[in-house]
C-alpha cells in the first residue's frame, strides 16, 4: 500500500511540532541578532551624533570667543574712537581697521560700528547715516526701528535668530546679528558692535552631523529661540515639540515627536548657554540594516527551508514504525481497517491503542485455554525443560521448585447434588495457582477433557527436618482442606509419586489415574500411588504398582511411559533369586496387562501383535516384543480418542446447526450435554471448525437473517428474535458494522423483489 504522509494528521503533526521545534529558538535567535544590530548600529550613529554635535559647539564657541576678543580690541582701538571715525582725515584709518578685524573671523559677513546717540554707523564699506542704513538694510522680521533701538539700548551681547535679510533688492539671504556692546561687559557701553553672519555659516557646522538621514539639526538660544537650524522634514516642529527641545539634558533621547519616535542628541554650550540639538526618526536606524536584515533574511529562509527537509524526514521516521503497526492493527482487525490507500482520518495512535486493547482482551480470554493446554500437554508427555523460558514466564508458569508430584481431583462417589459444570470450571479457574508457603508448595490446576476431574501440578522445595513423604501428604491434605473449605468441595483425590524433575510430571500423573482408579477402600478422599499394595506374593509377581502405571499410561496412549514401565517390569525380572519358571510365568502377566488393557481401550487387532508364548529366547527378546505391542496399543489409543473426538465433534456441530436459533444454546450447556469441559470444547471446536463457537453462532444467525431480510417481507423484529436474539438495537449495530447497511437497507438493496 502506497502511503501518502500528508493525508495523515498525526504525521502532520510530527513535522509541525519538529518545525516549532525549529522555528522558535530559529525567530528568537533571528530577531536578538536582527535587534542587536540595530541597537548597536544605533549607539553607534548616536555616539557618532554626540561626539560631532560636541565638536561643532566647540568650533562655535571659539568664534562666538573670536568675536568678543574682536569687540574687547575694537573698543580699545584709536582707530576707531568716536573722534576719529567721524573725522574725514581719520575715516579711512577706521575703515581699514574695520576691514582687519572682519578679516580675522572666517564667519563674520559684514560688520558695523555705531556709537550710540550718533546719527551715522560705521562698516567696512565706509560710513552711511541711520536712515540710509534702515532704507538699505532690511531684515524681513526686524524692523528699522527695533534695530536703532537695539542698537542704542543693548547692555548684553545678543544673537538675533537667522532671518531674511535683503541688501540687495531680489536677492535674501538667511543672517544671523551678533550684537556686542562696547565696551564690553561694561554697564555704560558706548557703541555697539554688530556682526552679520550667514546662517549657513552656523548650519555648515552641524549641517553633516546627520549625513544621509533624514532628520533637523538646531541651534537653541538659552531664551528658546531657534538661533539656526537644518531640516530635512516633510512637516515642521510645532512650538510645544521646539519648547520640548529647549529643556532637554545633555545626552542622547528618546521622543516621540508629531507621533514618530525620534533619536535627538542635545549637547549645551557652558560658555554661552547655547543648546545644539539633532532629531532623526527611529524607523531609520532599521533602514539603515537592510543589507543586514536581507542576509539574516536569506539564511532564515535557507535554515527553514533545510529545517523543514530534516523536519519532514524525522517526522517520515517517527512515523513509518506507527504505520506499520497501524498496517498491522488493521490487518489483524478487519473491521477497523481503512478502505483507501491513505490513512484513515484521526488519530493512528488511538486506532493502534483500540487495536492493542482488543487484542489483549483476547490474549487474556485465550491466555487460560494456552496455559490450560501447555499444562494438559505436560501431563501428557512431561518434557518441562525443552519448553522455551519465555513461554512459561508469558503464561507465568515457574517449575524451579526441586519437587514436583500430580494429584488428579474428582467428584466424589454417590453425590446426590454434583456440583454444576459451571460452578466446576470457575473453581478449576480460580484454583489456577495456589500457595502453600508453609510448605513452600505452588499449586497449578489443569483442566482435563472430563468435566468432573482436574489435576493439580505440584511443586515443592525440601524443608529441613521434615521427612519428604510427610510434607507431599501435608501438601495434598491442605489441597483437600482448600477445596472443601472455599469450595465446599468433596473431592476424591489421586496422587503419583514424587519426582526431582518436572519433565517427568507425565510419569506423575499416570500414577495419580493410577491411583484415583484403585483407591484402597469405596468412598475414599485421598489414595497414594506409593501406598497401592501387590496382589499374592510380592517376591514371585510384579510389583502392583508397575502393572498399574504400565495400565494406566496404555490408556492414556502415553508411550513414553509405558515404554519406562516396560523397562521397570523386565529390570525386576532380572533381579536374582527368581527362577526361570516364575520369570515366565511373571512374563506372561506382563504381556496379559498389555492385552487387557488394549482389549479395555478396544484396541482393534492386538491379537495379530502378541507373540507366541515360546518365542521369549531371553529377557531382551521379551522386552523388544512388549516394546512393538506398547507401541501398537498407544498408537490405537490415540487414532481412536482423534477420532472419537471428530466423531464428538460431528455430533455437537450437527447439533449446534440444528439449535443455533435457540437463544440459550451456549458453551456451557454444549459442555454439559456432552460431558466435555468447556476449555477443552471450545479449543476443539475451534481447531476442527477455523473460528470460536460464538462467530460460528453468528454467522449461521447472520445467514438466516440475510436469507429471510431478501426472500420475505415479515418485520425485522420478528426475524431477529426468530434467530435467537432478544437484542435488536444490538443486533443492528453488528449488522450494520458487517455489511456497511442496516438491515432495512439490505432489504431494499438485495431483496429479490427490487431486483
Amino acid at each position: 500500500m502506497k502511503l501518502n504522509y500528508f493525508k495523515s494528521r498525526l504525521f502532520l503533526r510530527y513535522m509541525s511540532s519538529y518545525l516549532l521545534i525549529l522555528l522558535i529558538p530559529l525567530i528568537c535567535l533571528t530577531l536578538l541578532i536582527y535587534r542587536n544590530a540595530v541597537t548597536n548600529l544605533r549607539a553607534e550613529i548616536e555616539q557618532s551624533h554626540l561626539n560631532q554635535l560636541t565638536q561643532a559647539e566647540t568650533i562655535v564657541n571659539s568664534h562666538m570667543k573670536q568675536l568678543g576678543n574682536i569687540s574687547s580690541y575694537a573698543a580699545y582701538d584709536e582707530r576707531l574712537a568716536r573722534y576719529r571715525v567721524n573725522d574725514p582725515y581719520f575715516v579711512l584709518d577706521a575703515n581699514e581697521a574695520l576691514k582687519l578685524y572682519k578679516a580675522t573671523s572666517p564667519i563674520i559677513e559684514e560688520m558695523y560700528l555705531y556709537y550710540r546717540g550718533d546719527t551715522k554707523i560705521f562698516s567696512t564699506e565706509g560710513m552711511n547715516s541711520l536712515e540710509v542704513f534702515a532704507e538699505t538694510f532690511k531684515f524681513r522680521n526686524w524692523s528699522a526701528d527695533a534695530i536703532v533701538g537695539d542698537l542704542n539700548g543693548l547692555q548684553h551681547a545678543t544673537m538675533r535668530p537667522a532671518d531674511l535679510f535683503n541688501r540687495k533688492p531680489g536677492f535674501d539671504q538667511s543672517m544671523l546679528a551678533y550684537l556686542m556692546p562696547i565696551t564690553p561687559n561694561s554697564p555704560t557701553p558706548h557703541g555697539t558692535l554688530m556682526y552679520v553672519i550667514r546662517e549657513s555659516e552656523l548650519t555648515g557646522l552641524i549641517d553633516t552631523i546627520l549625513g544621509n538621514y533624514q532628520g533637523s539639526s538646531y541651534i537653541v538660544s538659552p531664551e528658546g529661540q531657534i538661533l539656526a537650524s537644518k531640516s530635512n522634514r516633510e512637516a515642521p516642529l510645532t512650538a510645544d515639540e521646539l519648547q520640548g527641545l529647549v529643556g532637554l539634558t545633555p545626552g542622547i533621547h528618546n521622543l516621540k515627536l508629531s507621533g514618530v519616535d525620534h533619536s535627538v542628541v542635545s549637547v549645551r554650550s557652558s560658555q554661552n548657554g547655547w543648546q545644539y540639538v539633532t532629531l532623526m526618526p527611529s524607523a531609520q536606524f532599521f533602514g539603515n540594516v537592510l543589507h543586514i536584515r536581507s542576509v539574516i533574511i536569506l539564511l532564515f529562509s535557507a535554515v527553514v527551508v533545510l529545517g523543514g527537509v530534516f523536519a519532514l524526514l524525522l517526522a517520515r521516521r517517527q512515523y513509518h514504525p506507527i504505520f506499520s503497526l497501524l498496517e498491522y492493527a488493521n490487518t489483524r482487525f478487519k473491521a477497523e481497517q481503512p478502505t483507501s490507500d491513505a490513512p484513515a482520518p484521526g488519530n493512528e495512535l488511538e486506532r493502534i491503542r483500540s487495536a492493542l486493547e482488543e487484542y489483549g482482551d483476547r490474549v487474556d480470554l485465550q491466555e487460560p485455554y494456552a496455559r490450560n493446554h501447555l499444562l494438559l500437554m505436560l501431563l501428557r508427555h512431561g518434557n518441562v525443560s525443552r519448553l522455551p523460558a519465555k513461554l512459561l514466564q508469558t503464561l507465568d508458569l515457574s517449575f524451579e521448585r526441586s519437587r514436583h508430584f500430580v494429584m488428579l481431583i474428582g467428584r466424589k462417589d454417590g453425590d446426590a447434588a454434583p456440583e454444576p459444570a459451571i460452578e466446576w470450571q470457575t473453581m478449576q479457574q480460580l484454583l489456577f495457582e495456589v500457595e502453600f508457603p508453609e510448605y513452600e508448595a505452588r499449586i497449578y490446576s489443569v483442566e482435563l477433557p472430563r468435566p468432573d476431574q482436574i489435576a493439580l501440578i505440584a511443586s515443592f522445595n525440601a524443608l529441613p527436618g521434615m521427612e519428604e513423604q510427610r510434607q507431599l501428604h501435608g501438601i495434598v491434605q491442605a489441597a483437600h482442606d482448600h477445596l472443601h473449605d472455599i469450595y465446599q468441595l468433596h473431592p476424591v483425590i489421586g496422587v503419583g509419586a514424587c519426582y526431582d524433575s518436572p519433565d517427568r510430571l507425565n510419569q506423575s500423573f499416570i500414577e495419580a489415574c493410577s491411583a484415583y482408579e484403585t483407591r484402597l477402600a469405596p468412598g475414599g478422599t485421598i489414595s497414594y500411588f506409593s501406598k497401592l499394595s501387590a496382589s499374592g506374593d510380592e517376591a514371585c509377581w510384579l510389583p502392583k504398582n508397575v502393572l498399574l502405571t504400565l495400565d494406566q499410561s496404555l490408556k492414556l496412549g502415553n508411550r513414553e511411559v509405558a515404554e519406562q514401565t516396560v523397562r521397570e517390569a523386565v529390570d525386576y525380572l532380572q533381579q536374582p533369586g527368581l527362577s526361570v519358571k516364575f520369570v515366565r510365568y511373571m512374563s506372561l502377566d506382563l504381556i496379559n496387562t498389555i492385552v487387557k488393557t488394549a482389549l479395555e481401550a478396544g484396541v482393534a487387532h492386538v491379537g495379530a501383535k502378541l507373540p507366541a508364548p515360546d518365542s521369549f529366547a531371553s529377557l531382551d527378546e521379551l522386552y523388544r516384543h512388549c516394546l512393538q505391542l506398547v507401541g501398537h496399543v498407544c498408537d490405537q489409543v490415540e487414532w481412536k480418542e482423534e477420532k472419537e473426538a471428530h466423531s464428538l465433534m460431528d455430533q455437537i456441530i450437527t447439533y449446534i446447526d440444528e439449535h443455533y436459533m435457540d437463544h440459550t444454546l451456549s458453551l456451557e450447556e454444549i459442555s454439559y450435554k456432552y460431558s466435555i469441559s468447556m476449555s477443552y470444547f471450545s479449543r476443539s471446536f475451534k481447531e476442527t471448525v477455523g473460528i470460536n463457537f460464538v462467530q460460528y453462532i453468528w454467522k449461521k444467525r447472520m445467514a438466516a437473517v440475510i436469507t429471510d431480510l431478501t426472500t420475505t417481507s415479515d418485520p425485522l423484529k420478528d426475524i431477529i428474535q426468530r434467530v435467537g436474539y432478544h437484542d435488536a438495537p444490538s443486533f443492528i449495530r453488528r449488522f450494520k458494522k458487517e455489511t456497511g447497511h442496516t438491515p432495512i437497507q439490505y432489504r431494499k438493496l438485495f431483496s429479490g423483489g427490487e431486483g
